[in-house]
């Protein structure tokens, strides 16, 4: 398995207003601004110490549309399982709200679950190489983990061709997306990143076998099964 594409088209610059960076000196995963104050990532990018990068497109310079904010508090799902990756979702709390302008937009929750075909994209900052080898942000290449936000627009994947793909792995809380004959996919670096659908967050990029396989998608946590859990950690914080 990879811990999260080969992304290959690149975003039009900033049109991706809620996608962030997560960063640690290096930039780690992605994220989704859900409100002015909460990212949602993937549980298995926890660290105890992030600092969530706003506005961004070309992570390597200063563009003047950045807010960098840390992360005040990283909230796991209490029923992650690093073992499996069920349950791979995360609540950041930014140390103070972000300003929301024309490079900083908050994304909808789900208000219903996806369906099978449905048009989505997928965007990053992760693994531009099919090879599948193990993420190491500090020997990163050029040529492999690209600067500039890529993105790319996949279909929802049946449940039932997903855990044919994943026969004991798939569980309901995760949905596939992306093309079952392989040649783009989320990848490392990618995780915990957006999945949208018609404007509503249904994904978290969370996992899959070598990145852009074929017969084998990539894997994200199904956000619309944790909007009550969403909403009751906003409001208890």
């Amino acid at each position: 398995m990879y811990l999260l594409l080969t992304l290959t088209l690149q975003t039009d610059q900033h049109s991706v207003p809620y996608q962030v960076s997560l960063n640690a000196g290096y930039h780690f995963c992605g994220g989704s601004l859900i409100s002015s104050q909460w990212v949602v990532s993937a549980a298995h990018c926890y660290k105890s110490r992030i600092q969530v990068r706003l506005g961004e497109h070309n992570i390597a310079v200063n563009e003047g549309t950045e807010q960098w904010i840390d992360g005040a508090k990283m909230i796991k799902h209490p029923r992650y399982n690093s073992y499996n990756l069920d349950n791979d979702i995360m609540l950041i709390k930014l140390s103070r709200p972000a300003t929301l302008n024309s490079y900083v937009q908050t994304v909808a929750l789900p208000s219903r679950c996806p369906v099978a075909d449905e048009n989505c994209m997928v965007s990053g900052w992760g693994n531009m190489s099919a090879n599948g080898s193990k993420f190491s942000p500090k020997s990163k290449t050029q040529n492999s983990f690209p600067d500039r936000l890529q993105c790319l627009r996949q279909p929802i994947i049946d449940d039932r061709i997903c855990r044919n793909a994943y026969p004991h792995l798939f569980t309901e809380n995760m949905l596939c997306s992306g093309f079952m004959h392989g040649g783009a996919s989320s990848c490392q670096g990618d995780s915990g990143g957006p999945l949208v659908c018609n404007g509503q967050l249904q994904g978290v990029v969370s996992w899959g076998y070598e990145c852009a396989m074929q017969g084998h998608p990539s894997v994200y946590a199904r956000v619309c099964r944790y909007n009550s859990w969403i909403r009751s950690v906003m409001s208890s914080n």
